[in-house]
């Protein structure tokens, strides 16, 4: 304590000096206006520049969770949507409504694993039959369609993506309605083909192509993509139609699996189907 009582005597003028001039500082920046405006700016960038990069910080590490609470807020609409639903009786449709059912339920995922450089080409995804994914069930982005359950065990599963060889999914022009395959020629992974359209009808470039919500996997209405060119295949009356996908297969992170509740009625129902049509 002596000490730092003999520092403060030692100093005492340097330290009444530096107190007057913060008191002339102030009163100088209290009444003169082109001061005090220079230093509020200056403050206030300084400030901003501050809040800018603690904000950028802030997002950068809260991005996982922002996109997984996207993601419940997107099925959440997808769900309440007309194509998740089938229509149970014919009248009106009130708010408190009966006469639909839900058929459609979406599962989120993450894409851990993938290719797009290969002949056929598959996704990882982080969720498995422990959280309800079977094989065959469809698999979409919020841009467009990825494909289909190639297999899972308890906590992943594998996605035949629209990547591959086999893919065949029901597709059609939103408009008009015509209807056919989705394939993959195996060359550019932001392009797919369209088959099975008669050349007897117009198509027009850059036409929507979505799910036709064939096949028990995908509601109607799905974007795939859009038609960018058209060409004749030779002997035959069907129009090569090559599509640019929705969906950038090379930078998929996030994807929802569709589980359609009400496929395992359909495909019972349908196996009774004679496939002789004299019966």
């Amino acid at each position: 304590m002596r000490n730092f009582l003999a520092f403060i005597r030692r100093f005492r003028v340097l330290f009444f000096f530096a107190l007057l001039q913060g008191f002339a500082l102030s009163i100088y920046l209290t009444f003169v206006h082109f001061p005090r405006s220079q230093y509020l700016t200056t403050a206030s960038v300084v400030s901003g520049a501050i809040f800018e990069v603690r904000n950028d910080l802030t997002k950068h590490f809260n991005l996982s969770e922002n996109n997984t609470n996207l993601q419940k807020e997107n099925i959440a609409l997808m769900e309440s949507l007309p194509s998740s639903f089938i229509k149970l009786n014919n009248g009106l449709v009130k708010i408190n409504d009966i006469l639909f059912h839900q058929q459609y339920e979406y599962i989120p995922a993450t894409v851990i694993n993938s290719t797009h450089d290969k002949r056929n080409n598959y996704f990882t995804l982080n969720i498995g039959s422990k959280q309800g994914v079977e094989r065959g069930m469809g698999v979409f982005s919020s841009k467009g369609v990825v494909g289909v359950i190639h297999n899972s065990s308890d906590h992943y599963s594998v996605v035949k993506s629209c990547l591959t060889e086999s893919i065949n999914i029901d597709v059609m022009i939103e408009k008009t309605g015509q209807f056919g395959l989705l394939k993959w020629n195996g060359k550019d992974a932001r392009r797919g083909t369209m088959s099975g359209v008669s050349n007897d009808t117009e198509i027009k470039k850059w036409a929507k192509v979505v799910t036709r919500g064939g096949g028990n996997i995908f509601p109607r209405g799905i974007p795939v993509g859009k038609i960018e060119k058209t060409g004749v295949i030779e002997g035959k009356p069907l129009w090569d139609i090559t599509l640019k996908f929705s969906e950038n297969y090379t930078s998929l992170q996030r994807a929802y699996v569709i589980k359609n509740i009400l496929r395992t009625e359909q495909e019972d129902l349908e196996s009774l189907t004679p496939n002789d049509p004299a019966l």
